[in-house]
């Protein structure tokens, strides 16, 4: 730690001296600045440097505690500023110069920037960009490339965003051979992204292997039956004894059957909600430090037939419900993410299927579809994350003219629009269409997909929907007593006159 310490002090030490002795402009013919290294003091300040350019240029990379004036310019010789408050800790940063698409980079160092050793609480409260030494626990490895994972210690958990290896390189985090229970030091700067506190590239300084680990597990996958059944845990244990948390939430449906030895064996109740899952915790001592391992189990579960409304009511979780409803409006075709309206409400829904399902299945606005999903999350936001869609009606949108000319068919869903000319019933939504020359009759104008009973009554009112609107509505031709009709149309939008 000390020569680590040394060499970074060594750094703003020289960082200092370029800031306050004009180096040759250099790097690109068409940005040129005279120090690519800039210091602020410690006790706040400003320091500058010229920057010459062929044409436009633009800054981009300040972290927030950096006031850099201009960020922008045109072509010729400008003085850019540099300006921090003060600060307890060092610190440092790497802005972009571009220009004429190239670009040159500017290090901008105030004071030492020392590694401070810290608990995962410290870094949460922390100031971005300082550069933290913590000690902890994984406890789940995201990415295997670039080693994106978690970090626990008794003061909370902390995200590790890039693991770089012994040599500094990035994409070789297997070589480290780290495993959810190991107990690792590491150091590395904070930053937090959309109110996620990470270390980003972090550098490895100690790994203390755990005493234990999940050898095997029956059945492999970890995946169990809607029935129940057995599932069987065989641990690699170097320590004294065995004991094991089952999460109190998932205790009503998974108990432990024995213990024997390295073998745990736990029972999982038949299932009468949607997929489940939980994360079992093994845990060890050596008689003065406690090791963990970790493994997760899921369970299948029968698909939850909702409204919209009772989905968007639903909590996070694993669950799979099933909705059916009226595609209100594409977001993005090429990954399906949509607006799934019914008669209760209306949700997004982050994606049907993979990346071109959607455009394959000739999905579109105003069809009709049936969604199994989990109920997710994304900014307090509910939504349906990678919809598996099941079924569909394909709607064919048609004027007036064209719907009369239909022949009758009840499986055939088509969208018609036109000017609201009366209203026969209120209460049902009995009423009248016209395009000027054709009239159509709706027998029925419900909320949306999916609406019966007491549902189905006084939607126009509701909506503030009066004669001289422009109304759409979906639905397949009858014709009663010679009549043809729209049969049980369901409201897709409505323009007012007014």
């Amino acid at each position: 730690m000390k020569a680590k310490y040394i060499i970074l002090s060594l750094i703003a030490s020289l960082a200092f001296l370029v800031g306050c002795e004009k180096e040759e402009a250099h790097y690109l013919s068409e940005i040129q600045v005279s120090s690519s290294y800039v210091s602020v003091p410690l006790a706040g300040g400003s320091n500058s440097i010229t920057l010459n350019a062929v044409s436009s240029w633009t800054i981009t990379g300040m972290p927030d505690w950096l006031t850099v004036s201009p960020t922008s310019g045109s072509a010729g010789e400008t003085t850019v500023s540099f300006s921090a408050p003060s600060s307890l800790d060092g610190r440092s940063a790497e802005l972009q110069v571009a220009c004429d698409g190239q670009v040159q980079n500017v290090n901008v160092i105030q004071g030492v920037s020392t590694i401070s050793p810290a608990t995962c609480a410290e870094v949460i409260a922390g100031p971005d960009s300082k550069t933290y030494l913590v000690t902890g626990t994984v406890t789940n490895i995201v990415n295997t490339t670039y080693g994106n994972w978690y970090l626990e210690d008794e003061t909370g958990e902390i995200y590790i965003y890039g693991t770089l290896d012994s040599k500094g390189a990035e994409k070789n985090f297997l070589s480290w051979g780290l495993e959810v229970g190991d107990e690792v030091t590491v150091s590395g700067p904070k930053t937090t992204y959309n109110g996620t506190v990470e270390l980003v590239n972090v550098t490895v300084e100690k790994i203390n292997k755990s005493l234990i680990k999940v050898e095997e597990t029956d059945p492999e996958d970890a995946v169990l039956p809607v029935e129940g059944g057995l599932f069987t845990v065989t641990l690699d244990n170097k320590g004294q004894g065995v004991y094991v948390e089952v999460p109190e939430d998932a205790q009503d449906w998974l108990s432990i059957a024995s213990v024997a030895g390295n073998t745990v064996v736990f029972r999982a109740a038949k299932n009468e909600l949607g997929d489940r899952g939980t994360t079992i915790t093994f845990k060890t001592t050596d008689g003065s430090k406690e090791y963990s391992a970790q493994q997760f189990v899921s369970q299948l579960g029968a698909i939850v037939d909702c409204s919209v409304a009772e989905f968007l009511d639903a909590e996070v979780g694993d669950t799979q419900y099933r909705i059916t409803g009226v595609i209100a409006k594409v977001a993005n075709a090429s990954y399906g993410n949509v607006y799934l309206r019914d008669w209760s409400g209306e949700v997004y829904v982050y994606g049907i299927g993979s990346k071109g399902d959607f455009e394959k299945l000739g999905l579109k606005a105003g069809d009709v579809v049936t969604l199994v999903g989990k109920r997710a999350e994304y900014k307090g936001t509910a939504q349906m994350s990678k919809g598996n869609c099941v079924y569909s009606i394909s709607v064919t949108e048609v004027t007036i003219s064209e719907f009369l000319a239909k022949e009758d068919d009840p499986d055939k869903y088509y969208m018609v629009t036109g000017t609201l000319k009366s209203i026969a019933n209120a209460t049902y939504g009995n009423l009248t269409l016209t395009d000027g020359t054709n009239d159509l009759y709706v027998y029925g104008c419900y909320p949306g997909w999916g609406a019966t009973g007491d549902n189905r009554k006084n939607f126009l009112e509701k909506a503030g929907i009066v004669a001289g609107d422009k109304l759409t509505v979906i639905g397949p031709k009858t014709t009663y007593k010679g009549t043809p009709q729209v049969n049980n149309g369901i409201y897709f939008s409505h323009v007012s006159a007014n």
